[in-house]
């Protein structure tokens, strides 16, 4: 038996931990993209415009994804079976593909209404002059995050591991798209949580990149 599968199996409660812990943090981070929601408009959101609605879809969107990034590391460090978080991964990434998609939907959806047309024009109408750009990164991203979606169908190709890598640096993109664009992130406490995001996002790229490297240099030098 492996080490890593005896691992798994003498650390039940290790599997129990992980779970309530990929739960909890998915929890969290929602519960703080509402707070900072609702404060920003002082919690006068009834009723609620599309305008909105459809910035606090993509920080949702965006939370429950770094929490994923969160919950692989640990799972990873721990050396569980894919299997101990898979109803979390599956159940919350329905979750963010409706949310990614709701996001820039409804934003396309009314400014169609007012008058501005489709995209990229009724993008670059609503951003500040300059920032026309930094929705292209949005929209990318989002065709980047639909494109991963495809990995029931074709995660067990080889080349997979590059959509794999492009969702990666499309977390990057978004993190930078929100620190542009975002209302939310431009004063206040969230402007903090959102360097956490950051630093904890390439931290745990890093452990990813780190250990692909491993795993590559042992398969090609096994007696190294």
């Amino acid at each position: 038996m492996s080490k890593s599968a005896s691992s798994r199996q003498s650390s039940p409660n290790q599997e129990q931990w992980s779970v309530i812990a990929a739960w909890s943090l998915a929890a969290i981070v929602s519960t703080l993209a509402i707070i900072v929601w609702g404060q920003y408009y002082q919690w006068h959101i009834w009723p609620i415009s599309s305008y909105q609605l459809f910035p606090v879809l993509g920080l949702l969107a965006f939370s429950i994804m770094w929490s994923h990034y969160m919950a692989v590391a640990l799972r990873t460090y721990l050396q569980l079976d894919a299997k101990v978080l898979a109803s979390y991964f599956r159940l919350t990434g329905y979750a963010v593909l409706v949310l990614i998609c709701l996001h820039p939907g409804i934003l396309i959806y009314q400014r169609f209404r007012d008058g501005y047309g489709l995209p990229p024009h009724s993008y670059e109408s609503y951003v500040a002059p300059g920032l026309g750009w930094v929705t292209l990164i949005g929209t990318a991203s989002l065709l980047v995050f639909l494109a991963f979606e495809l990995r029931r169908v074709y995660g067990q190709r080889s080349w997979w591991h590059y959509v794999a890598d492009l969702s990666d640096a499309a977390m990057l993109a978004i993190l930078y798209h929100g620190l542009r664009l975002g209302s939310y992130l431009q004063r206040g406490w969230f402007r903090g949580v959102w360097a956490f995001y950051f630093v904890t996002l390439v931290a745990a790229l890093a452990y990813k990149y780190i250990r692909r490297y491993q795993r590559t240099s042992l398969r090609h030098h096994p007696n190294t």
